[in-house]
């Protein structure tokens, strides 16, 4: 366990290479309390952990979608206090759905060099059936969704059959679709009509461009609301469907 936890440990440097940041802006963030802080091993050397690593990338998609810092410390602070690096890659990839330039296209040599390793055919075919990755192209290249590629390659390694994954993500694109067409309902009918009705100019451009901005700013935080509300109704079904007999009051065999 030791070994597994030193492998996984980092200075500030080596996250700061990882990330694509720098040490500065690490320690910007950790003082306005967007990173915790680090373990102290030897030496009082800080390492960081893979939490880190992924809350960085978590607050740069933030930052892409255009969230001001003060509004990415709201959002995190309505994380779990023991959300993990999973959890935080999977929040990563649903905000990033909202970006429209997230697709980029790759050689699979570059994408094998993106992703750290090699990637067999059948890796590369639960990619695709993810939606992770569609092609070649005419050119050779595949079009890659970088906002859903770390969460697929963490996937490649969970000891589930690739045709369960491929299921559950049907049932979670089948049952999210339907949410997002109700909240979508209910922006219309409760913001967007009322202000038109509202406003003399409704079609005038700059308040356009504000009801658009607002969407904008709405969908990190929706996301976050369905991501959280999807991990408590998860635990408590799962608790309920794998706890004993006896805890559901039931006769043991």
């Amino acid at each position: 366990m030791a070994t597994e936890t030193q492998a996984q440990a980092f200075t500030v440097d080596e996250l700061a290479a990882r990330a694509g940041v720098t040490v500065r802006t690490i320690r910007f963030y950790s003082t306005r309390g967007l990173l915790p802080p680090p373990v102290i091993g030897p030496r009082r050397v800080g390492r960081y952990g893979p939490e880190h690593l992924a809350r960085l990338a978590l607050i740069e998609e933030l930052q892409h979608q255009g969230m001001t810092l003060a509004a990415i410390e709201r959002y995190l602070e309505q994380l779990p206090a023991d959300v993990n690096a999973h959890d935080l890659a999977i929040h990563r990839a649903l905000v990033a759905t909202w970006s429209p330039d997230s697709v980029e296209h790759l050689t699979r040599t570059e994408l094998e060099r993106r992703a750290g390793r090699e990637l067999t055919d059948a890796d590369m075919d639960l990619l695709a059936a993810m939606d992770v990755l569609t092609g070649p192209d005419e050119d050779g290249t595949l079009r890659v969704d970088l906002g859903l590629l770390r969460l697929g390659l963490q996937l490649l390694d969970v000891p589930i059959p690739h045709a369960t994954i491929v299921a559950a993500r049907e049932v979670l694109v089948e049952h999210t679709r339907e949410a997002a067409q109700e909240l979508t309902r209910l922006f219309r009918d409760e913001v967007w009509n009322p202000y038109r009705e509202r406003e003399p100019d409704p079609e005038d451009p700059r308040r356009v461009k504000a009801m658009k901005s607002l969407s904008a700013h709405m969908r990190p935080l929706v996301v976050q609301a369905l991501v959280t509300a999807f991990q408590r109704s998860l635990t408590d079904e799962l608790r309920a469907a794998f706890r004993a007999p006896a805890d559901r009051g039931e006769p043991a065999d």
